[in-house]
């Protein structure tokens, strides 16, 4: 799972890449117009600077907006380079202004805060 947030002053929907996952962030700025795989990323190297995380289930913010979707948030306010942006648009390739549903209603559902128990080894 990767980290997905919307800056507010500009609605843009950006990746957020941990300063380790550097390689990564080279790899895509690498890839221009053609398909290259990965590999696998494996979201426990993901250093999110907060184990506190908010879950719900809601849809895909993208056509056909099917709903099931487990949305997982980190808690803590992340930001990006200028740089990093400029890369994800150009891997993307998707016009990045349709890439981005309005809020939806909650509509009865949840959004639940996990928050690690104080004594779990971790740090909250």
């Amino acid at each position: 799972m990767a980290q997905i947030s919307c800056t507010h002053a500009t609605h843009d929907c950006i990746l957020h890449f941990s300063l380790h996952q550097w390689q990564l962030f080279e790899h895509i700025k690498s890839i221009g117009h053609e398909e290259r795989d990965l590999g696998i990323v494996n979201p426990g190297d993901i250093k999110f600077g907060s184990r506190k995380y908010y879950r719900y289930i809601g849809s895909l913010t993208v056509p056909p907006c099917t709903e099931g979707v487990i949305w997982t948030v980190v808690k803590k306010v992340r930001t990006v380079s200028r740089e990093q942006v400029h890369a994800l648009r150009q891997a993307v390739h998707d016009g990045f202004e349709a890439n981005a549903r309005p809020t939806q209603q909650l509509d009865g559902r949840a959004v639940w805060l996990y928050s690690p128990r104080v004594g779990s080894g971790g740090s909250a």
